[in-house]
Order: structure tokens, then sequence, then C-alpha cells
């Protein structure tokens, strides 16, 4: 479990390194239904992170946990670099 608590950890400091930055997003919502937009990183907080979409977007904010990078329910790409477990 500490292993795991250790890698949730060190996606959020990934992701604390990128707040402000464009990020493209991927996540599967299931049923074969995938959401991909972009948007800024707006902020971390100990348990989610909240991307604020681009304005063509009816949703203006989306928020995930670090487990759905884990689980790679959720993609990340900031500057072609793909956040998550490619980075461990």
């Amino acid at each position: 479990m500490a292993v795991k608590a250790n890698v949730l950890d060190q996606i959020k400091s990934d992701l604390d390194a990128c707040i402000g930055k464009r990020i493209k997003l991927r996540a599967n919502r299931g049923r074969k239904k995938i959401v991909e937009a972009e948007g800024v990183l707006e902020e971390t907080y100990p348990k989610v992170f909240v991307i604020k979409l681009d304005a063509s977007n009816s949703v203006r904010r989306l928020s995930y946990t670090y487990s759905d990078i884990l689980t790679e329910t959720v993609e990340l790409t900031v500057d072609d670099n793909r956040i998550g477990l490619d980075n461990i």
C-alpha cells in the first residue's frame, strides 16, 4: 500500500509543476465513450485536480482523482509529454 501512495504522490507532484500549463485530456467514461478536450490545469488538491476547459465546451471545468491517472482511465499530455506511469 505504501508503494501505491508514493506513486500517487509522484503523480501529484508532476501535476503541481504543470499548474497553469495547457493540457490535452483523454478520459474513458465507460461503454466506449471517450472524452477528448484541451484546457489549462487550474488547481491541484490533496485528492483531486481541476482542469479548466476551453470556451468551446459546454462544461467549463472537469475534476479527476490521481488514481484515475494511475489506472489509466485519464490520460494527460503536457507539451507532448504524458503525465503518469511513463514518468515514474
